[in-house]
């Protein structure tokens, strides 16, 4: 089912139970270094989180991806692929390479400077003939726009889909992606129209809570209704703690959420408190030289289920 109502979002949540067996969490992470690592104008062209007065230090870029994946080992094993001089922001592959149990999924970028990132015949390959997953290409597709969980944030514990409409996500992507995912509901709803991705204003955590953003919504109403599914463990982030990407975060485990420095300062006592209170301890990782690409530690990471 996929719906635009809040209503009928949540008289169908309500009534689903969970996936027997299904992991809330991946059970590997996946990153791709930065190579040469730059800022690429045309995806500022509707990502307000970049600045492209910004200069950028591909060393330091590089040293602080390293830590991030030394730092998420303590929850996963971490995969890193090398990166390619030809795509020096690419960086975010959660964006354009996403997985269910046996599948790899391909997305379609919206920009051409990131739509070449997913022609990586290793990491391809890599799923293909190592995993032996099932390839869903969308990235020839020209009719739609899909950014992957970008976009589509999933509690997979329940097969469930939460799809931000902007300029990187139509719903002819939100379709797309509800049957690559297999998803058995997927709530649809258009996003501020500042905002390019679900996943700064949305975390998920383990299925159990949520971090929102409510002014990266266009309708407040959809906000609400998410945070009502989660029996209202939420935590809501004012605009200075979105700025901050305290909203793109991941949970690895069940007991920890993982945020860059800079997200996890912005957090108030009451706020990690409550964290605390869902189950949650806080890992934090130093990412402000990545960050200036429009994205932080959530957009960094793939998952493999």
């Amino acid at each position: 089912m996929i719906t635009t109502s809040a209503i009928d979002f949540l008289d169908a949540f309500t009534a689903l139970a969970p996936l027997p067996g299904a992991a809330a969490t991946a059970r590997v992470a996946f990153l791709v270094a930065p190579a040469e690592f730059s800022l690429a104008a045309e995806s500022a062209q509707d990502n307000r989180y970049m600045d492209m007065r910004h200069v950028v230090d591909p060393l330091q870029a590089l040293a602080q991806h390293s830590a991030l994946a030394q730092a998420l080992r303590a929850d996963v094993p971490v995969i890193t692929f090398p990166g390619d001089p030809a795509t020096p922001d690419a960086v975010f592959p959660n964006n354009v390479f996403g997985t269910a149990p046996g599948r790899l999924i391909v997305g379609r970028m919206r920009h051409a400077v990131r739509q070449r990132e997913a022609a990586r015949v290793d990491i391809r390959n890599f799923f293909g003939e190592v995993l032996g997953y099932d390839e869903i290409d969308l990235s020839g597709c020209t009719d739609l726009v899909a950014e992957l969980t970008g976009s589509l944030i999933i509690d997979r514990a329940r097969g469930v889909g939460y799809c931000g409409l902007s300029e990187r996500c139509d719903m002819a992507g939100a379709r797309a992606m509800h049957q690559a995912f297999n998803l058995r509901l997927t709530y649809c709803f258009e996003l501020a129209e500042a905002e390019y991705h679900t996943n700064v204003v949305l975390t998920l955590l383990a299925g159990r809570a949520a971090i929102i953003a409510a002014d990266g919504f266009r309708d407040p109403a959809a906000a609400r209704a998410i945070a009502q599914a989660y029996g209202e463990r939420t935590i809501w982030l004012t605009p200075a703690q979105k700025q901050a990407f305290a909203g793109n975060a991941i949970t690895l485990s069940n007991d920890r959420v993982w945020m860059s420095a800079c997200a996890a300062a912005s957090l108030t006592d009451e706020q990690r408190t409550a964290l605390a209170d869902y189950g949650f301890a806080i890992g934090a990782v130093e990412l402000g030289e990545i960050e200036k690409a429009g994205g932080s530690l959530r957009c960094c990471v793939g998952e493999i289920y």
